[in-house]
C-alpha cells in the first residue's frame, strides 16, 4: 500500500558545509552563461564557479571532480569536521586545456561509514601561493556494518525535448527536493544529458503559457565536436539546484543513447541533415572523452591501464553491489529483434560474461542491476525496428531477449539471491513484476523491475509490455500525451531504502512534490520475489 513518507533535511551542520561550495559558484546564475572562457580568463587566481562533485564511493575510497577557469593544479583535503582541524592532503592533477580544465581526483584509504568533509583548492602551476578561494562539500561513506543500512535514489533523463533550465520555476528543482532527503548516493540511470536536444529561448506550451530556458552556444544545435559535448554537460551545471545537490550527494552515473544522439549504436551511419559527421563511432568517442571529463566515473579514470569503460561495480557495504551496466556501446545495430540466434545482444558477449562473474562472486544482500532500458518495456525504433531488448512478440524469446533469458537462467540456476532492476529511459514511473508462470519463457525465477523519470525533461505515456519474461505492471503513472513540459506533469524519481536490522528493501516511487506513488517491500534471501 502506497503511503507519503516525510523528507528529510539536512542536520544543520552539513547544510553549512555547503556554503563554501555556493559561495564559490553564486557568480554563476541561472542566467549567467557568459562565463568567461577558460583560455580567455582574466589574470589572477582560478576560480571554481562550475561547483564540485563525487562519484562511486565505497568505503573506503571515491572520486572527487572540479572544473577550473584556467590552467590550475588541484588541491583536495579530506576531514572528519567541517571545520578542518585535522586534515589530509591528496594530491590532484594539473588541470588544463586537454581536459576541458576539469580535473578528477582518487581519494583512497578513506574510514568506513563516516561522513566525509572534503575541500577543493586550485593552485596556480607556476606559483603554488596563489591559491583560489575553496570550494566545499561533503558525502558519506559506505557503511562497514550491515546494521548501518543503505538509502538511494535514482532517475535518469536531464534537459531533454527542449526543456532546459526554467529560472521561471526555479530551473531543475527535483534536484533540490532530492537533495532534502539526504540520500548516500544518487543512481543516474542514463540520458545525464541531451546531447541532440536543442535548447531554445522559449516554448509555446498549449495552455498560452511561456516556457523560458536558459540558453548557451553548444546548446543551440546538435553535438558533434568535442568542444559541442563538453558545453552540454556544463549546460547542465549552470543550474543552482544540481551544484548544491553535486555538493551533498556523491553520484553512481551510467549512459545511455542521448549522451551521443537519440537511438545509436555501434557502427551506425547517420542519414539525419542536422549532422555534418555521420559516423556515429567518431561521435561516440568523443562524447565518451567528455563524459570522462565531467563524470566522476572510477572505470573511466583507472589506473595502469585497466581499460575506459562504463560497465562496473559499486560496491556499498555488505547489504548492497551495484551492477552498472552499459546497454549502448557493445549492442548490435537496431532491427526489428526476430534473430533466433543472437550472442551479440545488448550487452556483448564479453560484457554478460562479465555480469555472471561478477553476480555469482558478490557476497552482498542485494544486488541492483542498473540498467540504462527497460527488459520488458516496448521501445521502438522507428516504424519496424526496436530499440530496447522486447519486440513486441509475446513468444518465446528472439533477438536481444535471448541474452536477456540466458542471463535470468543463471541467476536462478546459481540461486542467486537479491536481484533488482532498476532503470528509467521512458519518461514515466512504474513497476513491474515478472513471473515464469505468466511468460513464454519460464526457466528464471521471479524478479522486479522499477522505472522512474524523466527527473528534467518531457514526460511521456506508457510503453506497451511483452510478454515474453511475464512481466506485470503493478503500478504506472504517465501523462496521455506526448512530451509534457515538467510545467504540465510532474518529474519523477525513485528512492531504494535497505534497512540495516531486517535487511528488508523497500522501494518509494516519488513524484516531484514530496508524494509517495507507490512502495513495496522486498524481503532478503529469497531467489526470486
Amino acid at each position: 500500500m502506497s503511503q507519503p513518507v516525510p523528507g528529510s533535511s539536512p542536520s544543520p551542520a552539513r547544510r553549512s558545509v555547503l556554503r563554501g561550495s555556493l559561495a564559490a559558484s553564486a557568480a554563476l546564475t541561472l542566467g549567467g552563461t557568459g562565463l568567461a572562457a577558460p583560455a580567455f580568463a582574466l589574470s589572477g587566481r582560478p576560480g571554481t564557479g562550475w561547483g564540485v562533485q563525487t562519484g562511486d564511493v565505497t568505503a573506503s575510497s571515491g572520486l572527487v571532480w572540479v572544473r577550473s577557469d584556467r590552467p590550475a593544479r588541484m588541491l583536495v583535503e579530506t576531514s572528519a569536521s567541517e571545520s578542518f582541524r585535522r586534515v589530509r592532503r591528496h594530491q590532484g592533477p594539473l588541470i588544463g586545456a586537454g581536459t576541458d580544465f576539469t580535473g578528477t581526483t582518487a581519494l583512497r584509504g578513506l574510514p568506513a561509514g563516516e561522513q566525509i568533509h572534503y575541500r577543493v583548492t586550485l593552485a596556480d602551476p607556476d606559483d603554488p601561493r596563489r591559491t583560489g578561494e575553496p570550494v566545499t562539500g561533503t558525502f558519506r561513506t559506505a557503511p562497514e556494518r550491515r546494521r548501518d543500512g543503505v538509502r538511494f535514489l535514482w532517475s535518469g533523463d536531464i534537459a531533454g525535448q527542449g526543456w532546459g533550465i526554467n529560472p521561471d520555476i526555479g530551473g531543475f528543482r527535483a534536484y533540490e527536493e532530492m537533495r532534502r532527503l539526504d540520500p548516500d548516493f544518487f543512481l543516474c540511470s542514463g540520458d545525464s544529458i541531451y546531447a541532440d536536444g536543442v535548447i531554445q529561448p522559449s516554448v509555446a506550451l498549449p495552455d498560452g503559457r511561456i516556457w523560458r530556458n536558459v540558453t548557451t552556444p553548444e546548446k543551440s544545435k546538435v553535438a558533434e565536436t568535442l568542444d559541442e559535448y563538453r558545453g552540454n554537460f556544463r549546460y547542465n551545471l549552470l543550474d543552482h539546484n544540481v551544484r548544491a545537490f553535486n555538493a551533498q550527494v556523491p553520484s553512481v552515473v551510467q549512459w545511455d543513447d542521448h549522451e551521443v544522439r537519440n537511438n545509436w549504436y555501434p557502427g551506425q551511419i547517420l542519414d539525419d541533415a542536422r549532422y555534418t559527421e555521420k559516423d556515429v563511432d567518431v561521435l561516440a568517442a568523443r562524447a565518451l572523452r567528455a563524459f570522462g571529463e565531467y563524470t566522476p566515473v572510477s572505470t573511466l579514470h583507472a589506473r595502469g591501464g585497466r581499460g575506459s569503460r562504463m560497465h562496473r561495480v559499486v560496491r556499498y557495504g555488505p547489504l548492497l553491489d551495484v551492477f552498472v551496466l552499459d546497454m549502448r556501446s557493445y549492442r548490435n545495430a537496431n532491427s526489428p529483434g526476430r534473430q533466433a540466434d543472437d550472442t551479440t545482444g545488448i550487452l556483448g558477449a564479453e560484457q554478460l560474461a562479465w555480469l555472471k562473474r561478477e553476480l555469482a562472486a558478490s557476497t552482498a544482500v542485494w544486488k541492483v542491476l542498473a540498467a540504462d532500458m527497460p527488459l520488458g518495456l516496448v521501445v521502438p525504433d522507428g516504424s519496424a525496428n526496436f530499440e530496447a531488448i522486447a519486440q513486441g512478440d509475446p513468444g518465446a524469446p528472439l533477438g536481444r531477449e535471448l541474452q536477456i533469458a540466458e542471463l535470468l537462467r543463471f541467476v536462478k540456476h546459481r540461486r542467486i539471491t537479491g536481484t533488482v532492476w532498476l532503470t528509467a529511459d521512458v519518461h514515466y514511473t512504474s513497476a513491474q513484476h515478472y513471473a515464469p508462470e505468466r511468460a513464454a519463457f519460464k526457466d528464471f525465477a521471479p524478479f522486479w523491475e522499477f522505472v522512474s523519470g524523466p527527473l528534467a525533461a518531457g514526460g511521456f505515456p506508457a510503453n506497451a509490455l511483452d510478454a515474453t519474461f511475464g512481466p506485470e505492471r503493478v503500478f504506472v503513472r504517465a501523462p496521455e500525451r506526448a512530451n509534457l513540459s515538467p510545467m504540465e506533469s510532474p518529474q519523477y524519481f525513485g528512492e531504494v531504502d535497505i534497512d540495516g536490522h531486517s535487511g528488508e528493501l523497500t522501494v518509494r516511487l516519488r513524484a516531484e512534490g514530496g508524494t509517495v506513488l507507490f512502495s513495496k517491500v522486498l524481503r532478503p534471501g529469497r531467489v526470486g520475489q
